[in-house]
């Protein structure tokens, strides 16, 4: 419990609400996660994104056989000279590639057994892409949404975008402590956010979807399968401890534990009960894993019982040992 107490210290948090220290504190953590794309971008903005459409700019491409109709200031005659043949430099344009988040915060993410609440974690992980994307001059925009409303949030540039997006990741997580689950309108509320992020998010951005994926249905996978073909889409998986394995107890105890609307009794330190709800969890989780991957959605998972930096930390340090 210390250990805890000393995390939340860190974190200047309290697990359940959000408050304004806790997600300037990211501003200060932002070269901890990475922004490169994994794809060339496709927005046909100016920026600082290379893309494989030749023109001027400012990153050398190659240098080719002078054409009709080359800009004569680009012939190089260092190449020229040594070949006997004109040659003319290409460049790659560089391109802007705004970065979108997709923050859920219905009912199912309003969970946490040993540290945050998922919906904190996502607005850590929200808070901390928007500083990161803001560090690099990229516009950041935003959906932020639950079961009430929606909350649209333009790309814009610099800090005054970031506090926007924190500001409103506050505003919708206080109205959400309210909400109760219901399964019908939760997936009709995360669909209805999926086809928003499609209209929304500008051919070339990169989509972060932070959520715990719990309301992911056809409908939804359906939209989210049209974003890809126009940007790059990373899904950002929050979940809690507890949603993969029971807690371990030295002697059988009976809980009691509630969706909202259905009602269970489980016996922890139960070696078959156990067994039973790690094998459901696994398939569970498989299955949300494998819509988004066949549907082109890279996924990274984010446990609420952590700090989010202890794991990027975690993270960069098993990379580092890969490629030593």
């Amino acid at each position: 419990m210390d250990n805890v107490h000393a995390q939340l210290y860190k974190l200047q948090s309290n697990g359940v609400s959000l408050s304004t220290a806790e997600l300037l504190r990211y501003q200060q953590l932002a070269k901890l996660f990475n922004l490169a794309p994994k794809r060339a971008p496709q927005a046909r903005l100016a920026g600082s994104y290379l893309t494989k459409h030749k023109g001027r700019g400012m990153e050398f491409d190659e240098a080719r056989h002078y054409q009709p109709g080359d800009d004569i200031r680009a012939i190089d005659w260092r190449v020229t000279a040594r070949t006997g043949k004109t040659h003319t430099k290409v460049y790659r344009e560089e391109r802007e590639r705004p970065v979108f988040l997709f923050c859920d915060y219905l009912p199912s993410m309003a969970f946490g057994t040993q540290l945050l609440t998922k919906a904190v974690q996502a607005a850590h992980v929200s808070s901390l892409i928007s500083w990161s994307a803001a560090a690099r001059g990229d516009k950041v925009g935003a959906l932020v949404f639950n079961q009430q409303q929606h909350k649209e949030i333009k790309p814009l540039t610099r800090k005054k975008a970031v506090l926007h997006v924190c500001h409103e990741l506050m505003a919708l997580h206080e109205q959400s402590a309210q909400s109760k689950p219901d399964k019908a309108k939760d997936e009709k509320a995360f669909a209805d956010a999926c086809a928003r992020a499609r209209r929304l998010a500008r051919p070339g951005s990169l989509v972060y979807l932070v959520s715990d994926f719990q309301h992911l249905s056809a409908q939804a996978i359906q939209h989210l399968s049209h974003l890809t073909r126009h940007c790059e889409v990373r899904a950002i998986v929050v979940n809690d401890p507890i949603e993969h394995a029971l807690p371990q107890t030295s002697s059988l105890q009976t809980v009691s534990v509630s969706d909202g609307q259905n009602q269970q009794r489980w016996v922890l330190g139960d070696t078959h009960e156990q067994r039973q709800y790690k094998k459901w969890r696994d398939e569970h989780n498989r299955s949300i894993y494998d819509m988004l991957r066949k549907n082109n959605i890279s996924r990274f998972s984010v446990s609420a019982g952590i700090p989010l930096d202890d794991q990027l930390q975690s993270m960069q340090q098993e990379q580092r040992l890969e490629l030593s």
